[in-house]
């Protein structure tokens, strides 16, 4: 099958996966709105403290909300498109992979739409997070309009880096079965952490988000050239190589992982 085929057969599963779940609508309005107030809640609480205190090494509530909304909604686009790259521990529990495994076209493809997400909650709070930051960086001057590309740049840039990190770490269970809690580190507390500047931590803790684990590039990297005009505008080509680079190799470890595969039983 040719690339154009595979790509309508992918966007066949995820309309069939959207159906099934908007059978229970009401439930799906309610988790939305759930995981909105959650999102802002937390960010409710680092902007209580700016407001106290002003700014955190120099960095301003506008700057931080914008490395925490850019961090949103590059999560939210990777989980939207392969959130189930995340929920693989089940698969090779319960032995659906063996399932994914028959069917004729590539396991990653047929897993990636299964149980497609609508991550509206997160969107809208993402959103509004983005919107309000750059807009009060533009009043100040900081930043102009050319900041609003940049950034949707960045956003797609990151979730591709997002999930490489959770194909990276999902492709791990094909040895040890269980990764949840894995996933905490690799995933959850690097994603936490990096929604902060890294200045703000010791510096071998700022190398890992960088390198080991490298969601720094997500949002705080551009953000130095975006918002505060350092580095040089080589960033951005830089952050993109990284995400491409980042992408073969997961998907290069995700074949090969594959391969070590033993299915769970009956």
């Amino acid at each position: 099958m040719t690339m154009k085929s595979w790509i309508s057969l992918y966007g066949l599963l995820i309309r069939t996966s959207i159906k099934s779940r908007m059978q229970y609508k009401f439930n799906f309005v309610l988790a939305s709105l759930l995981a909105a107030l959650i999102q802002i809640s937390e960010f409710l609480m680092v902007a209580i403290v700016l407001h106290k205190f002003g700014a955190i090494q120099g960095w301003s509530l506008y700057e931080i909300g914008y490395l925490f909304a850019v961090m949103t909604l590059s999560k939210t686009l990777y989980r939207t498109f392969a959130d189930e790259v995340h929920h693989l521990e089940k698969y090779l529990v319960s032995g659906e992979l063996d399932q994914l495994l028959t069917r004729p076209m590539p396991v990653l493809l047929a897993l990636m739409p299964q149980n497609f997400r609508i991550m509206l909650g997160e969107v809208l709070q993402g959103g509004f997070l983005l919107i309000l930051s750059i807009s009060g960086m533009m009043n100040s001057g900081q930043v102009d309009w050319i900041a609003v590309p940049q950034t949707v740049f960045i956003i797609g840039t990151g979730a591709v880096i997002l999930f490489s990190i959770g194909l990276a770490t999902a492709t791990l269970g094909f040895w040890t079965t269980r990764i949840n809690e894995l996933q905490t580190i690799t995933e959850d507390a690097a994603r936490t952490a990096a929604q902060y500047p890294l200045s703000l931590y010791p510096r071998w803790m700022s190398s890992i988000l960088l390198i080991v684990v490298p969601v720094g590039f997500v949002n705080y990297v551009p953000s130095l050239y975006i918002l505060r005009g350092e580095l040089g505008p080589w960033v951005l080509p830089a952050v993109a190589f990284v995400a491409v680079a980042c992408f073969a190799l997961s998907l290069r470890f995700w074949r090969y992982g594959i391969t070590k595969y033993q299915s769970a039983g009956s």
